[in-house]
């Protein structure tokens, strides 16, 4: 029998090691505040697990699960999106790349943040982004026009997520810089750096490999709603 990787299920995994102090549920079930994000899983898939995962939500409320396998939904949820993921993995040093624009992004910087995101649909976001980890950012003439952060994390293993780039400054290799930026400073932690993208989104899987990055497992995303 397969051993399952840690990444298998990366928001269980994360929600037992580096997160679990914001972990809501019990040992069958977790997700992270509501008010935070959608993220939720199970250890496994049976009955009682997926019966546990569905009092996670409030009826007419979402959960959003990312897992190798195909997900099994509560009774009683429905789902809203269902779509296939591409995990990869920088398993090697990536360049070293820094830039004098590059800077920290604070609480200060949140809500401009989300309405970056919002524009540009990196991922699910919002404005307690920051409670996953840090975020990096560049400005022009005082408004974001590029970010990129880190988002689930277990042992030995980070997340980069959130990289975008304003759509006004596309062309100017933004989102590869941010993206090296991102990877470097987790490896720099002494992690190896990770992500999701879809699928379908080839020029984002392009430039992921074109620094490093690998095609590690294949993933299910879906997002269901409680009835009611």
């Amino acid at each position: 029998m397969t051993m399952a990787h840690l990444l298998d299920r990366p928001i269980w995994t994360s929600l037992l090691s580096r997160h679990a102090a914001l972990a809501e549920g019990g040992r069958l079930a977790k997700r992270y505040p509501a008010d935070m994000s959608a993220f939720a899983a199970t250890g496994d898939e049976t009955a009682e697990s997926i019966a546990a995962l569905g009092e996670l939500a409030r009826p007419g409320g979402t959960l959003l699960l990312v897992q190798k396998d195909a997900p099994v939904l509560p009774a009683g949820f429905a789902a809203e999106v269902r779509a296939t993921l591409v995990q990869m993995v920088a398993d090697g040093p990536v360049k070293f790349a820094d830039d004098g624009r590059i800077r920290p992004l604070g609480r200060g910087d949140a809500a401009d943040m989300l309405e970056l995101a919002t524009l540009t649909k990196p991922g699910p976001f919002s404005l307690r982004a920051q409670d996953f980890g840090p975020f990096w950012g560049i400005r022009e003439n005082g408004r974001l026009i590029a970010m990129a952060g880190q988002r689930m994390g277990q042992e030995g293993f980070r997340e980069l997520s959130g990289v975008c780039t304003h759509p006004d400054t596309q062309g100017r290799g933004l989102g590869r810089l941010m993206s090296l930026y991102g990877a470097r400073q987790i490896q720099e932690a002494g992690d190896t750096a990770y992500l999701h993208a879809y699928a379908t989104n080839a020029p984002a899987i392009r430039l992921y490999e074109s620094i490093g990055f690998r095609l590690r497992e294949t993933m299910n995303m879906a997002i269901i709603r409680r009835e009611g």
